[in-house]
């Protein structure tokens, strides 16, 4: 079969031919419907090194790519599950006894560090993966590729959104900065979810009016002016939330300077960005959260938002045989939304 073979730190990825993988014990086969192509694996082909980012010292090279899976279930340990049956992947894989996981925070697993599918373990850019059948989440009405990016980036986004929801009281302020894979979704679901006024801070044009359409109330460009706006929309209180997908220094800069006081910083972003911090670098009583994928019962809250016509990914899709072109495009941010190769 062919598989997206990741095989060297800072080398990009190869489409390659291997064998089809087989499923161990608890473990599923899935014929591969849909894959997305996600920010992520240019930072792992391009950045990352067990030098540089300790994390990720025990993922074995080589592995296939593809974090962001849905598929059908072809053979395997699938008690519960039809042959043939539709489902998601969540990205989140768990070892379910440890603290964290016998209190449903599955993201946050003490034994897994990372290392899930794609992530370390072959993942989804190919004909065929396994995965545990507890990462399972069954379609009922959405096809496989349209679902895929639901698995990440509605995932991440999710669980990101609900974290705040606290603080988000009808009448306050929420920006998100960055509405591109990812944070397109999280503007969906703070629709949804949420009575907050909703500012899309983005330097793309083109994002901001798939944010707009998304129900963002409104929609700055990125640059000297942002905070400036931010804090004329918000009476000059600031945000109660900032949820930066971006995770630059420039992005970071902004989230500390549009939040209100008792409010919060979700990053969500990895772009490598810091932001320095003291007593008064942050209006009193701020918090900076950083989060991390999302639960799977989370994935099962969105897969039935997304069934119910609530929210729908902005998609772009493309054969598996043109992944590496893909992943071009991607890095020179010239797909808006999602990327889904399909084999």
């Amino acid at each position: 079969m062919k598989a997206f073979r990741f095989e060297q730190w800072q080398k990009t990825a190869t489409l390659k031919d291997v064998p089809q993988p087989e499923p161990g014990p608890g473990e599923v086969l899935i014929r591969i419907g849909g894959a997305g192509a996600c920010h992520s694996d240019l930072h792992i082909m391009h950045e990352w090194t067990p030098e540089t980012f300790p994390q990720v010292a025990e993922w074995p090279l080589p592995f296939t790519l593809g974090h962001e899976n849905a598929g059908w279930i072809e053979g395997g340990d699938h008690e519960g599950f039809d042959v043939g049956a539709p489902v998601v992947i969540s990205p989140t894989w768990s070892c379910g006894h440890c603290p964290p996981c016998r209190k449903g925070w599955t993201n946050y697993c003490d034994n897994v560090d990372l290392g899930a599918g794609g992530l370390g373990v072959d993942g989804g850019l190919a004909e065929y993966m396994v995965a545990p059948a507890s990462t399972l989440v069954p379609l009922r009405n959405l096809e496989p590729a349209e679902a895929a990016p639901l698995t990440d980036a509605g995932l991440t986004s999710y669980h990101a959104v609900k974290r705040c929801l606290p603080i988000l009281e009808p009448g306050s302020t929420v920006v998100v900065i960055g509405v591109g894979g990812l944070g397109h979704l999280g503007v969906a679901f703070l629709r949804e979810l949420s009575g907050a006024q909703i500012i899309a801070v983005d330097r793309d044009p083109g994002a901001l009016q798939m944010a707009s359409g998304l129900g963002a109330h409104a929609c700055l460009p990125s640059d000297d002016t942002t905070v400036e706006q931010v804090m004329e929309l918000t009476g000059g209180l600031g945000a109660a939330v900032v949820l930066d997908f971006v995770g630059l220094d420039a992005t970071l800069a902004i989230a500390s300077q549009v939040v209100r006081k008792h409010g919060q910083i979700g990053l969500v972003g990895i772009g490598g960005g810091t932001l320095p911090f003291s007593f008064f670098a942050l209006p009193a009583g701020c918090s900076i959260t950083a989060t991390l994928g999302g639960t799977t019962s989370e994935l099962a809250e969105i897969v039935a938002l997304a069934e119910a016509g609530r929210v729908t990914p902005h998609i772009h899709k493309f054969p598996l045989d043109e992944v590496v072109s893909v992943y071009e495009q991607l890095e020179a941010n010239q797909i808006k939304g999602r990327a889904v190769l399909i084999p």
